[in-house]
């Protein structure tokens, strides 16, 4: 298995889609025609039916989409583990944390200042 996975196809061939949700379209839309052709007896039944079926290729497809996606973050998650194990940092971090530098308003004294300027004016 490569370090770096190859791109990622940006958009699926037609094909694909029409197989991934072409099937359910076409079934939701049958049962639309269905009970305009037949309103009483199979109409019903057959809008019950088609629309049923459709949205459940839909919603099948889109489940499995789902599941995949979760494979590739894992993937993922599995490379950029290794990319650690190797360099000791997370592939997207930053090699040196940034270093914040606090300084205080003109005037404000601290109490290590003051202890300071008593010491001076003591001795």
């Amino acid at each position: 298995m490569a370090d770096t996975p190859g791109p990622a196809p940006s958009r699926p061939p037609l094909g694909t889609l029409v197989v991934r949700y072409g099937i359910g379209a076409v079934m939701v839309l049958a049962g639309i025609v269905m009970i305009i052709i037949n309103l009483g007896g199979f109409g019903v039944e057959g809008f019950a039916m088609a629309v049923g079926g459709g949205l459940s290729v839909l919603l099948i497809n889109f489940l499995f989409r789902l599941g995949v996606s979760g494979d590739r973050e894992r993937e993922r998650e599995e490379e950029a583990r290794r990319y650690f194990d190797e360099h000791g940092v997370w592939p997207d971090e930053d090699t040196k944390p940034s270093v914040r530098e606090w300084r205080l308003a003109s005037g404000v004294i601290t109490p290590e200042q003051e202890e300071r300027q008593r010491r001076d004016d003591k001795g």
